[in-house]
């Protein structure tokens, strides 16, 4: 089992690196070279660069993918494809994508972007980040990481 972080825009990758310490998992953050920082708290050896093309960290990560690993993302398209691979994802919320919620993620996007294409506003589900999103993270991630060790089938309730 490794991470790996869809992490040009995520905000728990500090939390993410401690976690993955502490469990002793190894860890990726794969990101754009267009986001290219440097983060004192997380060892460069963990950061992989990828091309300024759309979709290129995404297509990073499931060429690394092995059954077991877990994808930190909030991208409803690559835990689709996470997920397909028999692997995990959970998103910078805690929020555990499966089999069972994919769909509907899926499909609510894509209606959405049509909305949007109509020029129909669309309401956000998006609301500001709070501390309570970090809590809740580490809860569900600590959880996921137990249950896999422990080879349980895990739903993310």
């Amino acid at each position: 089992m490794k991470i790996l972080v869809d992490s040009d825009s995520c905000p728990v990758k500090d939390l993410a690196y401690k976690i993955s310490n502490k469990y002793n998992i190894d860890i990726l953050f794969i990101t754009s070279i267009s986001h290219y920082s440097i983060n004192s708290e997380i060892d460069s050896s963990h950061y992989i660069y990828v091309d300024n093309f759309s979709e290129a960290a995404d297509i990073e990560i499931m060429n690394r993918l092995e059954k077991d690993d877990i994808v930190i993302s909030d991208d409803y398209g690559l835990a689709s494809l996470v997920l397909s691979k028999k692997c995990y994802c959970i998103s910078s919320k805690g929020y555990i994508y499966n089999n069972d919620n994919i769909n509907s993620l899926l499909t609510r996007r894509y209606l959405s972007k049509e909305q949007r294409k109509l020029n129909k506003r669309v309401k956000s589900t998006n609301r500001k980040r709070e501390k309570k999103d970090n809590k809740k993270f580490e809860e569900k991630f600590i959880k996921l990481i137990c249950s896999i060790r422990r080879n349980k089938n895990f739903s993310g309730e």
